[in-house]
């Protein structure tokens, strides 16, 4: 077999979201911190084009570029590639990158539990790992700080006329509305639907509301749409369903970590959730993250919590990427069909 460049990944998912991880092959972009090594990688878009456009990658995956880390408490970094962005954190993610990380004997493993140190583009993350016979069977990680930013402002969006949002940052930034007084109640066969709405939603968010983290000037957009679905109680906290639309149209098959970072974020401002409290979040195939508000601090002269959040992950396999020098499409390419546009 020939090819120009061979690009190593183990491939995995966190509660159904598949978050796979360059382990070799590519050497760490240029950038004197890990945002802008994220910034390169952005900005150059060969990386993104080769591993997430058909035919390697496709609008359901996310790839990981493990890269030399720059902090000194710092286990290993990773830069997120999303379909349409390259974020500062995510949960299901950082999950994903844990689990290949231990699973794999990157980082060695002690049981019953391993706690390490990752550095995502927006800081540090810790995690603590349950280990059992040689997998790390569920993955706790100490987010980002996370904020409320808008509590109930109008919205027009336009086949829908005026809803109203919330926004809040979990890691990454979000346009939070009531799936219910939507018609939704996040079943699977309204996937479709909730991408769609969604992503006309957090345009519409984008245009009329904004997003600004005080602390990192460069993130100044809102990424994704959360529809929440109604809160129940339970012994130690809440719990809901919950469906986040990612750019350029589909529907998070894990309950997303940044999400529920910052829903737990928006209840607490809004004096439903508390220090200590936990929140499980269900996805829209029934998968689950288990949130819990750490403590409470600022970011800047914001109100924040510290959140941590817990699922599982599974490697699916190994992959070489390779291209061949008569391969007429090297960077790939994207159709509407399922890239929308």
């Amino acid at each position: 077999m020939r090819s120009t460049k061979t690009i190593h990944v183990v491939s995995a998912h966190a509660e159904g979201e598949v978050g796979d991880v360059i382990v070799g092959g590519v050497q760490p972009p240029t950038g004197d911190t890990i945002w802008e090594q994220r910034a390169f990688i952005a900005q150059d878009q060969t990386l993104r084009n080769f591993v997430l456009n058909e035919p390697r990658g496709g609008v359901f995956r996310h790839v990981n570029l493990l890269v030399p880390p720059k902090h000194p408490e710092a286990d290993a970094a990773f830069i997120i590639m999303e379909p349409e962005d390259t974020p500062p954190m995510s949960g299901s993610n950082s999950i994903c990158v844990s689990t290949v990380l231990l699973d794999s004997g990157i980082i060695p493993m002690q049981e019953p539990e391993t706690r390490l140190t990752l550095e995502a583009p927006g800081g540090l993350v810790r995690v603590r790992a349950e280990c059992k016979n040689g997998k790390a069977e569920r993955i706790y990680v100490q987010n980002l700080p996370s904020f409320a930013d808008k509590i109930a402002v109008p919205l027009e969006v336009q086949g829908l006329g005026a809803i109203t949002v919330d926004t809040a940052y979990g890691g990454d930034s979000f346009v939070v509305v009531d799936a219910s007084a939507l018609g939704f109640n996040i079943v699977a066969d309204e996937a479709r639907d909730i991408a769609r709405m969604g992503v006309a939603i957090t345009n519409a968010a984008n245009e009329q509301l904004g997003f600004t983290h005080s602390q990192n000037s460069d993130w100044n957009h809102i990424s994704f749409c959360a529809f929440c679905g109604p809160l129940e109680k339970t012994a130690n906290g809440l719990t809901g369903k919950s469906a986040v639309a990612i750019q350029p149209g589909k529907v998070d098959r894990s309950p997303t970590g940044t999400a529920v970072s910052a829903r737990m974020a928006l209840m607490a401002a809004k004096g439903q959730m508390t220090v200590g409290q936990t929140f499980e979040a269900i996805s829209i195939i029934g998968s689950r993250f288990t949130g819990r508000i750490v403590e409470r601090t600022h970011v800047g002269d914001r109100v924040a919590i510290i959140p941590e959040i817990s699922g599982r992950g599974w490697i699916t396999g190994t992959h070489q990427h390779m291209l061949d020098p008569d391969d007429p499409w090297p960077g790939g390419y994207k159709l509407s069909d399922t890239w929308g546009g």
